[in-house]
């Protein structure tokens, strides 16, 4: 059985941070990208809540041993990369871009698909028009709920303005958000808009390395649909 492999590299912001990431690769041409060659890039949970990259590990390495590049870093203040962390988000939002523009240059690839866990969602929302290869956005549990929209209300714009296809996965007991707020809030979106609500299940329980791999199965499947 082939195995994917893991690089290690220090990816430069405009501002002058650097963010430590990690770049997973498939080992062979086996791509289940049926439109070639898409990156992922995957934007870990809420860094004050201590939220890394390591979270978003088992994802992808799952994803290279399906025949998909994927990367991982450390937004700002977190691990060994350098600056402070916000309470909002709105800073690291330079970071997932800068992620973004990276892998379009360096790892040869015009398509990218963004994904975001938790509050790494909001901010990778907050992304997604202002990168051009971005072609899809995949939110693991978007915390649109009252209390959390607190800290990250104002992404919520971004993201449902967009006009990028977009795939929002949920638990249906996540505790910041429940299903009704997520439809009522999607009843705004522009453009292409698909749930994939996973039952009975809550918000730090779908971050469980146990549904990395149908996390996986459903990013392929929203790939195959672009």
């Amino acid at each position: 059985m082939s195995t994917s492999s893991r690089e290690t590299c220090t990816i430069d912001t405009a501002e002058g941070i650097s963010l430590d990431a990690r770049v997973f690769k498939p080992a062979a041409e086996n791509s289940e990208d049926p439109k070639g060659k898409t990156v992922i890039v995957l934007v870990h949970p809420y860094s004050v809540l201590g939220g890394c990259q390591g979270l978003m590990r088992g994802m992808a390495r799952e994803l290279a041993n399906r025949g998909l590049t994927a990367v991982t870093f450390d937004m700002r203040g977190v691990g060994k990369s350098t600056g402070r962390a916000s309470l909002t988000g709105f800073a690291e939002v330079n970071d997932v871009v800068s992620v973004c523009k990276w892998a379009s240059q360096n790892l040869s690839s015009k398509r990218i698909l963004l994904v975001g866990s938790s509050a790494g969602a909001p901010i990778a929302g907050s992304a997604v028009d202002q990168i051009e290869e971005v072609v899809g956005y995949v939110s693991l549990g978007y915390p649109f709920g009252l209390t959390a929209s607190i800290l990250f209300g104002r992404h919520h714009k971004a993201i449902l303005q967009s006009k990028k296809p977009k795939l929002f996965v949920m638990g249906t007991k996540d505790g910041f958000t429940s299903v009704k707020q997520l439809q009522n809030k999607l009843k705004t979106a522009s453009g292409r808009n698909e749930v994939h609500l996973i039952d009975g299940v809550s918000h730090f329980q779908m971050e469980g390395p146990a549904y990395d791999e149908e996390m996986v199965n459903l990013m392929l499947e929203f790939i195959s649909s672009l």
